[in-house]
């Protein structure tokens, strides 16, 4: 007679048992894993992640018959959905692609606030060497080595991506010289760090066609340790681009250092810039100056990054007419 267990189970059973036991605590992890890669991947995982964490072609395909992986791209999956959030369409993009592929060009400035994405197809930059793979609707890739300085991982958005320097230049060799200078004012309006980066991206990229733009943006953009605050580099295009002359800057009238002054018209332009101005003593400072101006006839106009953003042609036409308006005389 064969033995069996105290409860009455053969040994046969116990092995099964047990074995059954841990296939469920296996496939218990996997899962686990999968959540939490998902959550980070704003619910996106691609096959070669789901090998890794263990789950075997056959596990995959159950997986997608019961729509727990919904296909996004080929072998790129939204884990019980199939969501069209910014988020989710850059993590399905950068996967598409393999390992070491990052978002860049305009999709990486849109996600570190310095350019919109509007309704172009995200950007990534894939290593070289995979020419075979084939083209996914609403992405442009671009093939090319990325050094680990041009490569970073954004904290608030949790995306692999270039860094601000060479974001920039690659906006450099396909966008317009106008929208990188932008950029690059949005970058040093939001204190993010690009040029001492951008020199060093400069000399790795020796041969590219954005030497050259690249170039003359740090050139034509001094870098904020010369003095100059992002408001101020902001405003000079600003008047161009509004048909203002330019005042003369950082001159002394009655006394103090102002921005800038239209001296023909005593206008005097105080640019307000929170990182320079958002304190207890440089508010009192300017409310104790502009009592002297006004008692000597100068009239004081206040620029801060909001207006130029949010009511640029007010602005404009408000210092237009200052500019225009009889001289002040004192009676």
């Amino acid at each position: 007679m064969p033995w069996v267990g105290a409860g009455g189970e053969s040994p046969l059973c116990l092995t099964l048992a047990v074995h059954m036991a841990r296939l469920n605590q296996k496939r218990l992890e996997r899962e686990r894993r999968l959540a939490r890669v998902a959550t980070v991947q704003h619910g996106m995982v691609a096959r070669w992640q789901l090998v890794g964490m263990g789950f075997g072609e056959e596990a995959i395909r159950v997986l997608m018959a019961t729509a727990r992986l919904v296909p996004v791209h080929r072998e790129v999956f939204g884990v019980g959905h199939r969501r069209k959030d910014r988020g989710a369409r850059w993590w399905a993009a950068v996967l598409a692609y393999g390992p070491k592929t990052v978002l860049s060009h305009r999709s990486a400035a849109a996600a570190w606030g310095i350019t919109s994405q509007g309704r172009r197809p995200v950007d990534v930059t894939a290593p070289c060497g995979r020419q075979g793979v084939r083209r996914r609707e609403g992405i442009w890739v671009h093939r090319c080595r990325l050094e680990p300085p041009d490569r970073t991982w954004h904290d608030g958005f949790r995306f692999p991506l270039t860094t601000v320097a060479r974001t920039l230049f690659d906006l450099a060799e396909f966008e317009p010289y106008e929208l990188v200078q932008d950029a690059a004012r949005e970058a040093d309006r939001l204190s993010l760090p690009w040029t001492r980066e951008l020199a060093a991206v400069c000399e790795r990229g020796r041969g590219r066609r954005a030497l050259c733009p690249a170039r003359r943006l740090l050139a034509d953009l001094p870098p904020l340790d010369e003095g100059r605050s992002p408001l101020e580099l902001r405003f000079p295009p600003f008047c161009r681009a509004h048909g203002i002359p330019l005042p003369e800057q950082n001159v002394t009238v009655l006394g103090h250092e102002v921005d800038g002054f239209w001296s023909a018209a005593k206008l005097v332009l105080e640019l307000d810039s929170w990182e320079h101005h958002g304190h207890r003593a440089a508010f009192e400072g300017d409310r104790a100056r502009d009592p002297k101006f006004l008692l000597a006839d100068y009239r004081v106009i206040r620029v801060t990054h909001r207006r130029l953003d949010r009511e640029a042609e007010t602005l404009a036409a408000e210092i237009r007419g200052l500019l225009a308006a009889p001289r002040p005389t004192a009676t």
